[in-house]
């Protein structure tokens, strides 16, 4: 009887083990599953399988940044030609001159019309 239990509780500490080792299989295929929700890998396959749609994001995403781009960068110019307007109004000693060519010469560049 002493060897009949003995394989009994081997037989047991053997299904306790796959289920342990099943469980811990388990959480790790969803922990897997819910990182390639997060990473959104359909969608991606869904859109290689549609080249025109990708064509078409890829378009608007590249004239979305364009004026994105033109429009900062008018922002950003004119408000530095509005500090150098009023640090050349203040008549610094030698900054002063130096701001004011620099405020004519791009004066100069936007009153011209060459379309």
């Amino acid at each position: 009887m002493n060897g009949e239990g003995a394989a009994i509780a081997a037989d047991k500490s053997k299904t306790g083990n796959q289920v342990e080792r099943l469980s811990r299989v388990e959480k790790l295929i969803r922990a897997v599953s819910e990182q390639m929700e997060r990473t959104r890998i359909a969608d991606y396959a869904l859109l290689l399988n549609k080249p025109w749609r990708l064509l078409w994001l890829n378009l608007i995403s590249g004239v979305s940044r364009g004026i994105g781009i033109a429009l900062g960068f008018t922002f950003f110019a004119a408000t530095i030609i509005y500090v150098l307007q009023v640090l050349g109004a203040l008549n610094l000693p030698i900054i002063g001159d130096y701001i004011a060519d620099i405020v004519r010469i791009v004066q100069r560049q936007l009153e011209l019309t060459t379309y």
